[in-house]
């Protein structure tokens, strides 16, 4: 029956991946207001957008009970676009980051100078950045210096990388430890008491 958009964590850009996706114009950049807009007389029940949007900020309900669900979902929800740019892990890294994909491995990584960890990633492997776990919470108690990089045939043969995302802990040039796999919001006191494992 049609789309809500959450304003609270859309980025609101002309090059809306819902825009994009959108069969009928129903999801359209408003020149005037520089705004996404919504046309839901033009919305088809697709769910193209919805699948499009890499925030979940497109929603499409079917029926007037959902849409009320939707709503009130949104009004409830805590999160801002703010958190779209913050560095976490399972996301791609920030433009203009100290995080940013790293290409010289071993002077980055192997020859720190104190302990490493760099956090392995693919483009397939990339969760919903809001789902994602920010990286401060997860180091902030250590001085370790954090990287990310693209995964490559060495990195993973080397390494034994199986999943995706993972982290790598190095210290000396070694080894000492590696975390593998996504991990949501709600499993981070998992994630950190693995951390504390291998960094304490």
């Amino acid at each position: 029956m049609g789309v809500i958009l959450n304003k609270k964590i859309c980025d609101n850009a002309e090059e809306c991946s819902g825009i994009v996706a959108c069969p009928t114009g129903a999801l359209y950049w408003d020149t005037e207001k520089e705004e996404v807009a919504i046309d839901n007389s033009k919305c088809v029940d697709c769910d193209l957008c919805e699948k499009a949007c890499g925030v979940g900020a497109l929603r499409v309900f079917h029926s007037e009970e959902e849409k009320k669900k939707i709503e009130e979902d949104i009004a409830n929800d805590p999160r801002k676009v703010s958190d779209l740019f913050v560095d976490k892990y399972g996301a791609m890294p920030m433009k203009n980051s100290p995080f940013d994909i790293l290409y010289g491995f071993e002077q980055e990584i192997l020859k720190a100078g104190k302990i490493a960890v760099v956090e392995v990633f693919s483009d397939d492997s990339i969760e919903c950045l809001l789902h994602s776990i920010p990286i401060k919470e997860l180091f902030s108690d250590y001085d370790i210096k954090f990287r990310k990089t693209e995964i490559t045939k060495e990195i993973k043969e080397r390494y034994q990388v199986e999943k995706l995302p993972s982290l790598l802990f190095f210290e000396n040039g070694k080894l000492i430890g590696k975390i593998e796999g996504f991990y949501e919001v709600e499993k981070k006191k998992v994630l950190l008491d693995k951390i504390k494992e291998i960094l304490n």
